[in-house]
């Protein structure tokens, strides 16, 4: 497998469990990326189910691509939490 390496598709399901509903919300609203378009190949689909992120990665771009959105994804939910934790601290 070289760096040209292209599957006919990469799908990737990550799952998020928080400690309520509201906490879910914020950190799907957050990391929503309704709020912007993707490269053609690439699908992302965040949503909250109850006290759960899901979000859904479909890309039929190069490896790279996949992993890049996967990390950029973790690291957006990741800030999400801190300023979460930063805000209620503040209330």
């Amino acid at each position: 497998m070289g760096s040209s390496w292209l599957a006919k598709k990469l799908e990737a399901e990550i799952v998020i469990s928080y400690d309520d509903a509201e906490t879910a919300r914020a950190v799907a609203e957050a990391v929503s990326p309704d709020n912007f378009k993707v490269p053609a190949g690439l699908r992302v689909k965040t949503e909250r189910r109850g006290k759960k992120v899901l979000t859904c990665i479909a890309c039929k771009r190069p490896l790279q691509t996949f992993i890049a959105t996967i990390d950029d994804l973790l690291f957006s939910i990741s800030t999400a939490e801190k300023t979460l934790k930063t805000a209620r601290k503040l209330e």
